[in-house]
């Protein structure tokens, strides 16, 4: 049975990929059992897999609003769109979580014109400056041509000293970022010229989602306890992973938080 991807692209339905999503979730397999239960005999030729995902998304939430939080991911980066501005804060955040400190749009003069960093980053000593590539869809893929791009603009910023944090360094590496994906030859070469790549689903074991999950580092536009207009106000606040706003709960002006922070506390449980 075919599907209709965001961008037009037909895909099969696999039943066993759709059950691994939904364990991914947090839910027992009892619970996605009865939730594929609900949703096969609904699926139909040519629906979209957007159809899919809100059917999946409700039917998780009636269980636990972290497993629907926890399986709407890939949804709330996009979520932190539309021009991508909040998504480069959400990165910044995630590195500074994994050990690095970061700032952002800055302007860096490189050997021959001026650049605009989305992230510069900096952990023992190494410098990298990180390019972002937003998608307000999560089936796109980044061509070669971006990779190309970001090498570029690395080459003419490289051999040269700068001063972030009161120390004299140079870059060192760096890293494109995206919440979708990247295409084959991307990857290639990004491989032979040394530039880092960050995505959805590469690299295998450290991608986007694996390191999201594992260290609970979600944005808030993930949280189904909160209405879109208490978001956008939380993301002007600069609080934009859940994380920071667990510690913020009493100072956020809600009348009634004891949903929300039964939501966080579940979707924050076992992560590092």
């Amino acid at each position: 049975m075919k599907l209709i991807k965001d961008n037009g692209e037909e895909t099969f339905f696999d039943k066993d990929r759709f059950k691994g999503s939904l364990m991914k979730s947090g839910a027992s397999e009892a619970q996605v059992n009865q939730v594929l239960e609900s949703i096969l005999g609904k699926v139909y030729e040519g629906m979209s897999t957007k159809q899919l995902y809100k059917w999946a998304h409700e039917l998780l939430q009636n269980y636990s609003g972290a497993f629907a939080a926890r399986y709407s991911l890939k949804q709330a980066l996009i979520k932190l769109g539309p021009a991508g501005y909040y998504f480069e804060k959400w990165l910044a955040k995630f590195l500074e979580h994994t050990g690095y400190q970061t700032t952002h749009n800055k302007y860096v003069a490189g050997h021959a014109v001026t650049h605009e960093a989305d992230v510069i980053a900096e952990k023992n000593g190494e410098l990298i400056w990180i390019e972002c590539k937003f998608r307000n869809t999560g089936e796109t893929r980044i061509s070669v041509t971006t990779p190309m791009y970001v090498i570029s603009r690395v080459n003419d910023i490289s051999n040269k000293k700068y001063n972030f944090w009161g120390k004299e360094m140079e870059f060192t590496s760096g890293i494109l970022a995206t919440n979708s994906y990247f295409t084959a030859d991307s990857v290639a070469f990004a491989k032979y010229y040394g530039l880092g790549l960050l995505s959805w689903d590469y690299p295998k074991g450290k991608s986007l989602k694996n390191i999201v999950d594992q260290k609970g580092l979600y944005p808030i536009t993930c949280l189904t306890s909160i209405t879109e207009e208490q978001i956008s106000k939380l993301l002007d606040k600069n609080i934009i992973l859940v994380k920071e706003l667990k510690d913020k709960l009493n100072e956020i002006g809600l009348k009634d938080v004891s949903k929300l922070r039964k939501e966080i506390d579940e979707l924050l449980k076992d992560c590092e």
